[in-house]
């Protein structure tokens, strides 16, 4: 069974990005994948040190909530759903610093060198990047892709599609919008369709 894993970083409960994801995950599950959402509001964690161990010893110094995860992600997740609303021209705060704690995986594909990902791992791991803006002007998102990539990257998961939906101030949040929440329910229906013939 192919297993989706959501990953929120919004601080807000239930607000336009993670309905965004909800219906993305339901509509993989309609489809038969197993789906998981994570909140990391709800996570105990420490951003980056920044203290290089990683490239040492190809791991991260740190035990928290993110260890879990991060274990989650690298051995059980075919396709991997990062969820941020933007913020200040970017992802917000608590995606960007589980995103940095990355760095380990950075270190062990591109110093290591003892992570490596064929062209056969990438056919079964995707990347999602499902997001939402107040502003109603398409580049708004357009700093958050290269992090975003960054991270597939280094973790193994092909960056696949964009969910990307702005002008959430024009149309009073998602519930508003006249298809984002069909749309993200039958892209997520339809990437695990894909991966699963």
């Amino acid at each position: 069974m192919i297993k989706v894993t959501g990953i929120s970083g919004s601080p807000k409960k239930y607000g336009n990005t993670e309905k965004l994801l909800d219906s993305f995950l339901e509509g993989a599950e309609s489809a038969g994948a197993a789906t998981e959402k994570i909140l990391l509001k709800k996570m105990k964690y420490r951003s980056c040190q920044g203290c290089n161990a990683c490239h040492k010893t190809g791991y991260c110094v740190i035990t928290d909530d993110l260890t879990e995860i991060f274990e989650k992600i690298m051995n059980e997740t075919d396709i991997l759903v990062l969820a941020s609303p933007i913020y200040s021209m970017s992802i917000t705060a608590e995606m960007k610093a589980f995103i940095d704690r990355g760095q380990y995986l950075w270190a062990r594909k591109f110093i290591k060198k003892d992570l490596v990902f064929d062209e056969e791992h990438l056919k079964t791991h995707k990347g999602v990047f499902v997001s939402t803006a107040g502003q109603d002007i398409k580049n708004v998102f357009d700093a958050a892709h290269p992090v975003v990539r960054a991270f597939f990257n280094d973790a193994g998961f092909e960056y696949y599609k964009d969910i990307n939906v702005h002008g959430m101030d024009k149309y009073k949040g998602i519930d508003g919008h006249p298809s984002a929440l069909t749309y993200a329910y039958g892209e997520g229906k339809k990437i695990v369709s894909e991966l699963s013939k």
